[in-house]
């Protein structure tokens, strides 16, 4: 797939002379019905769900792209991803 980048950073679109290219950090997890779920935390409300990672790449660069119509994103850098373990 043109654009898909392995690891969390998605890039939203094919390279074009008129669009610039924006990277977003996606975390992608696994429910307990077997359901990838992705989200971009720079991005309020911003999630979408598939069966398969496959279904998922397209379905998050829609929902990055209609998020960005309603709001404008805080350019972040990806530093890193910690799993924490607390007692409930």
């Amino acid at each position: 797939m043109r654009g898909r980048r392995l690891g969390y950073n998605v890039t939203m679109s094919k390279p074009s002379a008129k669009r610039r290219l924006r990277q977003f950090t996606v975390v992608i997890e696994q429910d307990e019905d077997g359901y990838y779920v992705a989200s971009v935390p720079s991005l309020p409300s911003c999630y979408t769900q598939a069966r398969t990672l496959e279904e998922l790449a397209p379905r998050i660069r829609e929902v990055i792209a209609l998020c960005l119509a309603e709001q404008d994103a805080p350019r972040m850098k990806f530093v890193a991803l910690e799993q924490v373990e607390v007692s409930a």
